[in-house]
């Protein structure tokens, strides 16, 4: 069944294409309809060395992006329940082996605490994480806490989606998940190459390639809809990585009709207990990182691309650029971190920022900050997003929805500079409306908003 999902073979062939000047110039100019590009494409633009196509690749994926997504930048927090885990992988601070680590497992009122935490500082919509350990992060466990999560209310606040990264599941088990009423589920195969997965993964259920490769398979016919796949860059070439991402995307749209709805670019940063993760195998430069950004998004314009708080801020700033449209910001990456507590971290944190400073300088910048999570709660997931993301036409509900939820945070949380600003974008991105009627439906919505009205959406 891998094989079948990814061609290490042909990856490999397809590695060898040395681009001329005209190929990349002919790829750059067809990316631009958003139909994507070729594996073999893709390909020749991985392989770009010198400044001028670079360049002209990072350009051309400036303007993808904005063509479908515009400038909005979507927000999440991440809550961590528990780092305990029955795999060995190598590069993880949450490794079983890793004696030096402090273990947590949250309560159910600590993971409440945890959620408060969060929407004091203005967040919607958060992403659960946990080591993979079933027997302390259970499927009854995580829908206790959906549903205790779902119901917190502070201030003018609340969490309104849910997204999940949790150990891969069986169908049936993916069958229960379903009915959680979580957004996108995730899972990273860390590295599609056979070879350095199994060093990398000596023990544990994770050292199953085949099952770790399945696991979107399991989650589509368990009646997922949006699911998030991604790789841990640093432990092989990275180019291999990226045409392995691809593959896997394609074969996903081919089986199921439906590609991720996110695909995550982690790279490797140091962790407590990890010579690997100190002294990555495969390193991957800042300009390496650029380029497979914007490839990705040239290859898959309509998914979403994640990136993490591991990235300095002012790296994650140049991204932004070529193609990211969701970010994590105010991060904890460890079981109880927002209130204090002293468990060990998965990873380092690059981007130490509050959620408000991410979001003053989004607003300098000219980008749209979003809390929206209208798509999942109308019913546009799977199939029905990608048949409008992919013309660009979902910036038809996303563009009013993140002015809103852009509001909601100015009024409720913001700082002084960051309202002031924030407002100010508001007022240029309205002006800048051609479409008389949802501009005028809109200006009547942040008027509800300012007399107190929450939670308007398209």
């Amino acid at each position: 069944m891998a094989n079948a999902i990814i061609n290490e073979e042909l990856i490999q062939e397809l590695l060898d294409q040395k681009p001329s000047q005209t190929e990349i110039d002919e790829i750059l100019n067809r990316a631009l309809s958003l139909k994507g590009i070729s594996l073999k494409e893709a390909s020749i633009l991985l392989n770009i060395e010198d400044k001028d196509s670079l360049n002209k690749l990072f350009k051309t994926a400036k303007l993808l992006k904005e063509k479908i997504y515009g400038n909005r930048i979507v927000l999440f927090a991440p809550l961590y329940l528990s780092n305990y885990c029955t795999n060995n992988c190598l590069y993880c601070g949450f490794r079983y082996e890793n004696k030096t680590i402090k273990r947590k497992k949250l309560t159910t009122d600590e993971a409440i605490n945890e959620t408060r935490r969060i929407l004091e500082t203005g967040h919607k919509r958060i992403l659960l994480v946990a080591g993979e350990d079933t027997t302390q992060c259970n499927l009854d466990y995580v829908e206790e806490l959906i549903n205790k999560i779902y119901e917190q209310k502070l201030m003018n606040g609340e969490i309104r989606r849910i997204n999940i990264n949790i150990a891969p599941l069986s169908v049936e088990e993916f069958k229960r998940l379903s009915s959680f009423g979580i957004g996108t589920y995730q899972s990273f195969q860390e590295t599609y190459h056979q070879e350095t997965y199994k060093k990398m993964h000596p023990q544990g259920l994770k050292s199953n390639y085949e099952w770790r490769l399945e696991t979107m398979s399991r989650a589509f016919e368990g009646g997922l809809q949006d699911i998030g796949i991604g790789t841990l860059f640093g432990l092989t070439d990275y180019r291999f990585e990226v045409l392995a991402l691809l593959m896997h995307s394609e074969y996903l749209e081919k089986t199921y009709g439906v590609g991720p709805h996110t695909i995550s670019i982690p790279r490797i940063e140091p962790a407590e207990g990890s010579d690997v993760a100190s002294a990555p195998p495969n390193a991957i430069t800042d300009e390496n990182f650029k380029k497979i950004i914007a490839v990705l998004r040239l290859a898959v314009p309509y998914t979403g691309i994640i990136l993490s708080t591991r990235e300095k801020a002012e790296l994650r700033r140049e991204l932004l650029e070529l193609g990211i449209s969701q970010i994590s910001a105010g991060s904890k990456t460890n079981p109880g971190g927002y209130s204090e507590e002293k468990a060990t971290e998965q990873f380092s944190i690059g981007d130490t920022r509050s959620l408000d400073e991410v979001i003053l300088e989004l607003a300098t910048d000219g980008y749209l900050p979003s809390f929206c999570t209208g798509c999942y709660r109308v019913g546009r997931v799977g199939k029905d997003f990608m048949d409008l993301a992919k013309p660009g036409l979902i910036q038809k509900f996303c563009q009013p929805n993140a002015i809103l939820t852009f509001k909601e945070y100015l009024i409720d949380y913001a700082g002084k500079n960051t309202a002031l600003k924030g407002n100010e974008l508001i007022n240029k991105f309205i002006s800048d409306m051609q479409d008389s009627k949802q501009k005028e439906s809109l200006i009547k919505d942040l008027r509800k908003l300012d007399e107190g009205t929450r939670d308007i959406y398209r």
